[in-house]
């Protein structure tokens, strides 16, 4: 089993920033993809970026040039910097590792609000 801890949501302003981190609880080997997806009210979850074999990276036009994904091996962390931020970025933020043999594991969410 695998858990995931998720931590950097909150609320800020337009055109501010965040990063969010999500680390796994123990030491994974076979991780196929890490990343981020999001809901938001009434809506359906979304992808918003995804590194898979560590290194090709996807990332929903929404917010491509705005978000970045990284990926610490070492810490089987992975990351996602949010700059210039939206009212419509405005979501529950969820973790998920897809593992090779073991399937695909979710984070409990960490709520993001982009509001004045």
């Amino acid at each position: 089993q695998v858990e995931l801890v998720e931590s950097g949501g909150g609320l800020v302003q337009p055109g501010g920033s965040l990063r969010l981190s999500c680390a796994t609880s123990r030491t994974i080997y076979g991780v196929y993809a890490m990343g981020w997806y999001r809901q938001a009210p009434g809506k359906e979850r979304e992808l918003v970026a995804r590194i898979v074999s560590g290194v090709s990276t996807i990332y929903a036009d929404s917010v491509k040039g705005r978000f970045t994904i990284s990926r610490d091996n070492g810490k089987n962390t992975v990351y996602l910097q949010m700059n210039s931020l939206k009212p419509e970025d405005t979501a529950v933020y969820y973790c998920n590792v897809v593992v090779n043999g073991l399937g695909s594991y979710w984070g409990q969410g960490t709520q993001v609000t982009v509001s004045s």
